[in-house]
């Protein structure tokens, strides 16, 4: 999501810095950050200033170790924006929908649903939910976790194992099998990467304007469709059948059956159309493609 939200904030305007981070080597991860955030507050001044945290490398089936490392990067950089500020700015925090409420029942889930998470990845993401929101209570300084439905579009890290419609994509360029490990009619919110952009851009310019508490809104289109209806909508992309095979995994125990979400924070955010399904497929084979045909 960072390149698209880099893209969508540069569009409107914004003057945006980014920082590449060695997120195999915590100790040099652990410098770039704090290193490229004094160099950020040093160009800012005075300025008004947003951070958006959509990062990090850690997926379900990562240890809880590594992600205790990478929610300690979180709670240092933020410590150091407590310290550095002299204006006003927001913190953006990008979480999961997907992992917090994974046992949660009731769906469809909102803002005030309780969160369930059910591994280590779901639990990680909580965890740097309370360290984002700590910082937002000690200094003052607006801070929105972003509870993301499942993403998909170009710029997908095809090295994770996760975005299934990138992979369905890659398979069918590959003539490769993808593996699939839960059942047909699971229900998932997928939300185009662009489209998500355009709603945290939205959102740091709603937050720029007021003066807030911590706030958490899930960003979702509301509309959830099934694995299989995923299959089928690439079928009508790919014009043949996806190559999927039905597998069995222990990370199938940390996805929930029904994830449908519904958004009560901010609703003139989720006033919009969403990129269709079709269309959303299309475009990810296009890049997915270029990407490929790179050698990356």
């Amino acid at each position: 999501m960072g390149s698209s939200v880099t893209r969508e904030l540069g569009r409107r305007g914004n003057c945006v810095f980014t920082s590449s981070v060695p997120w195999a080597d915590h100790e040099s991860a652990r410098n770039t950050l704090l290193q490229d955030c004094t160099a950020f507050f040093g160009l800012v001044g005075d300025g008004a200033w947003n951070i958006v945290w959509a990062a990090g490398a850690g997926v379900n089936g990562t240890s809880a170790a590594e992600f205790a490392q990478e929610n300690a990067l979180i709670a240092e950089v933020l410590d150091q924006v407590g310290d550095l500020h002299t204006s006003a700015g927001t913190v953006f925090l990008a979480s999961s929908a997907g992992g917090v409420y994974a046992g949660a029942v009731g769906a469809p889930h909102h803002e005030g649903t309780r969160a369930v998470p059910l591994g280590d990845y779901g639990r990680a993401k909580l965890d740097s939910e309370k360290i984002a929101e700590a910082f937002g209570i000690r200094t003052g300084i607006n801070v929105v976790v972003g509870r993301f439905a499942n993403l998909y579009g170009p710029g997908q890290n095809l090295s994770k194992p996760q975005g299934l419609i990138s992979h369905l994509c890659r398979g069918y360029l590959m003539a490769s099998p993808v593996s699939i490990y839960v059942p047909m009619d699971t229900l998932r919110d997928y939300l185009f990467v662009s489209d998500a952009a355009e709603m945290v851009a939205d959102a740091l310019a709603l937050s720029a304007r007021n003066s807030f508490s911590p706030t958490t809104k899930i960003f979702a289109t509301g509309q959830a469709v099934t694995i299989g209806s995923i299959l089928g909508a690439c079928r009508t992309v790919f014009r043949r059948r996806p190559n999927v095979v039905l597998a069995a995994s222990p990370l199938a125990a940390f996805q929930g059956r029904d994830l449908r979400l519904r958004s009560t924070v901010w609703p003139e955010i989720d006033r919009r159309s969403h990129r269709t399904l079709p269309a959303g497929i299309a475009s990810t084979l296009q890049a997915t493609r270029q990407a490929l045909g790179a050698g990356r």
